[in-house]
């Protein structure tokens, strides 16, 4: 605690009194700060444990709220498709712009739908969200 030629204790003095005014005694039963004062020596640290749980929580429930709020703002950009088995549909980006168009075989919860190659006959599973329409227009006159 000190240096070997001991003439620095007086700068020591405040922490070694503070330390022995609020240290448990056995024989006392209570420390001499709570005997003068009537109450116990709170530490610093024990409120900023406290204080650090408190922000903790408040920031665990900010974080829920925004959550939340993100959900929300997705859900409302979200298209909702109305899809029926036999809609002819092109399926986005998953192929090239020359195949298709593709005929609905089967709805899948959650979105996912079971399509039919008409000049194959193979068939296979894309998200709801990748697929678009397919708009017939009139017959070319040549």
């Amino acid at each position: 605690m000190t240096n070997p030629s001991k003439k620095d204790w007086s700068r020591l003095l405040e922490d070694a009194l503070w330390a022995h005014g609020t240290a448990y005694r056995t024989s006392l039963g209570m420390s001499p700060y709570q005997i003068v004062f009537g109450k116990t020596y709170h530490l610093l640290r024990k409120f900023q444990l406290q204080e650090l749980d408190e922000l903790r929580l408040e920031a665990y429930k900010n974080s829920r709220i925004y959550k939340q709020k993100v959900k929300k703002l997705h859900d409302q950009q979200i298209l909702r498709k109305d899809l029926q088995i036999g809609q002819k549909l092109i399926p986005g980006k998953l192929c090239s712009r020359w195949d298709g168009p593709f005929v609905i075989t089967n709805i899948f919860p959650y979105g996912a739908v079971q399509l039919k190659d008409e000049q194959s006959n193979n068939t296979f599973q894309v998200n709801g969200h990748q697929i678009k329409p397919f708009y017939e227009g009139p017959a070319p006159i040549i």
